[in-house]
């Protein structure tokens, strides 16, 4: 549905202040949705058309249940695309239409101009289509049920990836395209001869070349494949396991699609506090009319309102955003602010810098939410915000604050954003003790794997891989060695962590 002209003006307008105040975006292009409508595309992702799945149909069911008894109402979706896609909800009212337009011109900011969506794919809604037009011919020619459960296997697996990857380069150069890093070649074992012409009779040819093939044979056993550990685990299966031409093109679908969306999770406060910063920057000194202040006051707070037991990030988000902020316009940074101990003189110092805006600009193009975190959540934050860390006490059936402590809260907060709060695993040997098993490694981080879970994605790779899969990990404070051969789960104990 193309914009009515009303709306369409206020687009425009909404556009211009966002350009005034400095945003930079590609053109977004705006549909009109009716409730049903944009539930079955938020379902899909925020995409009009995906691949045939189950999964999509119980998205949407929730999604309508939700809106229907007035759990959850969708106002917008934006998609990271050039050019940028948006969805307004039909029948929400005036405010609210300007407030969402200022929001999603905000995200489309964020996503042309932080550095961790620079890899994205920017034509995701034609690829989207090509995905779905695939495995469309391939249950044609193979059979839904055969397409569809192998779906499921890859969706079991589709966090296996190295979320890292589109901006570092892990993989060195092969050593054998550089000749000085060749690996020398061993002498084959002779046997010892008194007088050099004895040596054919000694050594004959027959034995040299069995030596050759033992030495071989014994570079195959203490070669380790792959050399290096590999997080991106799924790109390691469509390479190596053993997997028919039409299994490999879709879980190449799922992986595409997972590093598309993995950006968005990486930077989700960072995203929306920066939308929200922009939103009520906009909506307040320049797009409201005296009549329609109370309503977005209203809303706004909805926004940024918190519940017992969850992080909102639009609100950490823009309160962090407009922290940096005073921090750089005051100078309440750097080396003499840091050392001084005369609490009166800190709460009055001021600097007169106004750099606080370009300091925010800079901050949306270079972090994402653990670097944003990291670098400036600190102690005063930290107090004025009120953030708490919290936790179930068995003893009372309650869940209580368990710290208030600077470190201990922003270390929690930290721990839950690292690879979106989900186990590090790689691929370190494909032909584990010598029988083509597959040992991945847990890199434990202090939490120990869920083992039902971990039994889950052992039975996925062990679809995709054929043979057994064990993964190393910890329990408490014992190494332990879980194992899938198709049939039964085993652990063994293999020693205390250390």
């Amino acid at each position: 549905m193309t914009l009515p002209r009303y709306l369409a003006e206020l687009q425009q307008d909404i556009e211009g202040y966002a350009r005034e105040f400095g945003l930079d975006f590609f053109d977004v292009i705006y549909e009109v949705l009716p409730y049903n409508t944009i539930n079955m595309v938020a379902a899909y992702g925020g995409f009009p058309t995906r691949y045939p799945h189950w999964r999509f149909g119980m998205e949407y069911d929730r999604l309508s249940k939700s809106h229907a008894y007035g759990l959850a109402k969708i106002y917008e979706m934006v998609i990271n695309n050039d050019p940028c896609y948006a969805y307004l909800l039909e029948g929400n009212s005036l405010v609210d239409q300007k407030t969402v337009m200022a929001h999603v011109y905000a995200h489309c900011d964020f996503f042309k101009n932080n550095i961790w969506f620079a890899e994205t794919n920017r034509k995701m809604m034609n690829e989207m289509a090509n995905h779905a037009t695939r495995v469309r011919r391939y249950m044609s020619k193979h059979g839904v049920g055969d397409v569809e459960g192998f779906i499921d296997t890859c969706l079991s697996i589709e966090n296996l990836i190295d979320i890292h990857s589109a901006l570092i380069r892990r993989r060195p150069v092969k050593r054998e395209d550089r000749e000085e890093d060749k690996p020398q070649e061993r002498e084959v074992a002779r046997l010892p001869v008194q007088r050099r012409y004895l040596d054919p009779y000694v050594n004959p040819a027959s034995f040299i070349e069995q030596q050759k093939q033992k030495l071989v044979e014994e570079r195959k056993k203490a070669k380790r494949f792959p050399p290096q550990p590999e997080r991106d685990t799924m790109l390691f299966l469509m390479e190596h396991a053993p997997l028919n031409r039409w299994q490999r093109d879709i879980m190449g679908i799922i992986r595409e699609e997972s590093y598309y969306f993995a950006p968005q999770a990486q930077t989700k406060i960072m995203n929306e506090g920066w939308a929200v910063y922009w939103h009520s920057t906009i909506m307040t000194q320049r797009a409201l009319n005296d009549a329609e202040v109370i309503d977005f006051a209203d809303h706004h707070s909805g926004v940024l309102g918190t519940r017992p037991g969850a992080l909102n990030p639009y609100k950490i988000g823009v309160e962090l955003f407009r922290y940096i902020e005073d921090k750089w316009n005051t100078g309440r940074f750097g080396k003499a602010y840091e050392e001084c101990d005369d609490l009166e003189r800190r709460h009055s110092w001021n600097k007169h810098l106004h750099e606080g805006r370009k300091k925010i600009f800079e901050v949306r193009r270079l972090h994402n939410d653990v670097t944003f975190i990291d670098e400036f959540l600190d102690p005063e934050f930290c107090y004025t915000q009120k953030l708490f860390g919290y936790g179930y006490n068995q003893r009372t059936n309650n869940w209580e604050i368990t710290e208030r402590e600077y470190n201990a809260v922003k270390q929690k907060l930290l721990f839950g954003l690292t690879n979106f709060g989900q186990p590090i695993i790689e691929v370190v040997d494909s032909n584990h003790a010598n029988r083509g098993e597959l040992l991945l490694v847990h890199r434990h981080e202090g939490v120990d794997l869920k083992l039902d879970w971990a039994q889950a994605t052992m039975e996925a790779l062990h679809r995709i891989w054929a043979r057994p899969v064990l993964v190393k990990t910890v329990f408490g404070d014992k190494a332990t060695v879980l194992r899938y051969d198709g049939q039964d789960h085993t652990a063994e104990t293999v020693g205390k962590n250390t």
